[in-house]
């Protein structure tokens, strides 16, 4: 695990609020040199703590108008079968095997109900190794902020 100091976090943070700011800008912003703040930024990437950046869109206008936590059950030792095949669906925003009733959880974004009841129905059930799914419809989203927990 890669050991991070407080502007190691910092940096962080504000790329998380804004993926697209300039090396000036995050040096401005954290009263660093820019030589610094390019070094750190390097270093987070290569060391995998930064692992990508982002475009994020309203799901609303971006026209993924209904959004459902999929709960699924899956037979056993078939989780490596199965995820591949969820994490090649669009729709799935988010996965995780989890503990509990259920083995896996998904966050899944459709343009429609239609489109959703064909997602679960056809196929997710469709699959051998998920042996039963629970569809909880999301009403309303609260809006988030990026943001790291603080830690040590």
């Amino acid at each position: 695990m890669a050991q991070l100091d407080e502007v190691d976090r910092r940096i962080v943070e504000a790329l998380r609020a804004d993926g697209r700011a300039s090396m000036r800008t995050l040096a401005e912003a954290l009263h660093i040199s820019r030589a610094n703040v390019y070094a750190r930024v390097q270093r987070l990437e290569h060391d995998g703590v930064i692992t990508g950046y982002t475009a994020t869109i309203d799901p609303q206008r971006y026209g993924l108008g209904v959004a459902a936590y999929v709960y699924v059950n899956i037979s056993q030792h078939s989780w490596k079968a199965v995820q591949a095949r969820i994490l090649a669906m669009p729709e799935v925003d988010h996965a995780a095997l989890v503990s509990g009733s259920h083995d896996l959880v998904l966050l899944v974004r459709t343009r429609d109900t239609t489109s959703l009841r064909e997602l679960v129905l056809t196929r997710l059930q469709g699959m051998p190794e998920i042996t039963s799914t629970e569809t909880v419809l999301i009403f309303d989203e609260l809006p988030t902020t990026p943001r790291v927990n603080s830690l040590p």
